[in-house]
C-alpha cells in the first residue's frame, strides 16, 4: 500500500510539471538576448537590464527594487550587472513588472526564489502571472511561456510601493496586456528633485479586430484610456520597457559617464505616443469597415 501512494504521489508530481512545461517563444530578436553594461540613469535608479529589454534596480536604504526581468536568460545579465555597481543580489526585496509577457517576465520566478523578494503587481496582470501566460489574450496561443509565479500584493491604480526612503506609484496602463502599468517615482540628485517615468507603451500586438478578442472584451477601451492618461503625466525623465522605444543606444555608448541630461527628452515621448495613438485609431477604423 505505501509503496502505490508512493507512487501515485510521483506520478502527480510528473504530470504537474509536465502540465507547466515552460516553452520560451524561440526567434527572438537578438538584441534581447545581447548583454548591455549597466549604469546609472539618475540618482538611485539603474539600468540592469539586457541590450533592448529594460530592467531597472532602483537602491534604497531598506534593500532594493528590481522592475522587469527580461527572457529566462535575461538572469545571468541581471544578476551581474547589478553586482558590477556594487550591490548585492540578494539584498533584492520588492519585484514588480510593467507587462505580464514572457519577455518582461522569464527570469522573474528564478529571481524570486533565490532573493526571496515580495512580488508587486497590477492587479489586472494577476492570472497571467499564475499561468504563466496561458491565459493571455493573445500570447497565450504560444502556452506557458515564462515559469509561472504567485504574487504577493496586488494592486489598483495609482497604489503606492514604498521601500526605505522611495516610493514607486503604479499607473494603471492596459491595453497591452489586461494589467500593464507604468510607475512614477521622484528620485534626489545632488540638490536636484526628478520625477522619473518608467513608461510602458501601449503598442498594439494583435493582428485581428478588437472584437474578436472575447477573453478581454475592454481591451479598445482600455487601449483609448490609456493614451489619455498617458499624455497627462508630469515627468522629467522618461524610460520605457523596451530601450529601442526611448532610443538609449542613440543617445549613449557603453562607457559614457553619467549623465541624466540624455532622458529628459518629453518631446520624444510625446511623438512615439502620438504615433502608437494614430496606429490605435487606425486599427479602430479598419476594424469597424471589417466584416
Amino acid at each position: 500500500m505505501k509503496n502505490l501512494v508512493v507512487l501515485f504521489l510521483l506520478c502527480t508530481s510528473f504530470f504537474g510539471i509536465a502540465q507547466t512545461a515552460v516553452t520560451e517563444p524561440k526567434n527572438n530578436p537578438s538584441e534581447w538576448s545581447k548583454d548591455y553594461e549597466s549604469f546609472k540613469i539618475v540618482g538611485n535608479l539603474y539600468y540592469v537590464g539586457t541590450y533592448d529589454l529594460a530592467s531597472y534596480f532602483i537602491v534604497t536604504d531598506k534593500g532594493n527594487i528590481l522592475i522587469n526581468t527580461g527572457l529566462a536568460d535575461s538572469y545571468t545579465t541581471i544578476k551581474r550587472n547589478i553586482e558590477k555597481l556594487g550591490f548585492k543580489y540578494k539584498d533584492i526585496k520588492i519585484l514588480t513588472l510593467t507587462q505580464a509577457h514572457f519577455d518582461h517576465m522569464g527570469a522573474m520566478a528564478q529571481i524570486k526564489k533565490e532573493t526571496g523578494a515580495k512580488l508587486y503587481v497590477d492587479e489586472k496582470d494577476a492570472t497571467e502571472l499564475k499561468s504563466g501566460g496561458k491565459s493571455d489574450h493573445e500570447m497565450g496561443k504560444y502556452g506557458v511561456t515564462f515559469e509561472p509565479v504567485n504574487p504577493d500584493f496586488l494592486l489598483k491604480n495609482k497604489a503606492k510601493i514604498k521601500l526605505g526612503n522611495t516610493v514607486l506609484t503604479l499607473l494603471h496602463h492596459p491595453g497591452h496586456t489586461k494589467g500593464s502599468c507604468s510607475f512614477l517615482l521622484e528620485t534626489k540628485d545632488g540638490n536636484k528633485i526628478y520625477k522619473v517615468l518608467i513608461a510602458n507603451l501601449p503598442s498594439i500586438i494583435i493582428d485581428h479586430k478588437f472584437s474578436d478578442v472575447k477573453n478581454y472584451p475592454t481591451i479598445q477601451k482600455d487601449y483609448a484610456q490609456t493614451f489619455e492618461d498617458m499624455k497627462k503625466i508630469d515627468f522629467d525623465l522618461w524610460v520605457t520597457s523596451h530601450a529601442s522605444q526611448f532610443d538609449l543606444h542613440k543617445k549613449r555608448k557603453e562607457g559614457d559617464p553619467y549623465n541624466p541630461k540624455l532622458f529628459m527628452d518629453k518631446e520624444n515621448y510625446f511623438k512615439r505616443l502620438k504615433n502608437l495613438e494614430e496606429d490605435y485609431l487606425e486599427k479602430v477604423k479598419e476594424d469597424s469597415v471589417k466584416k
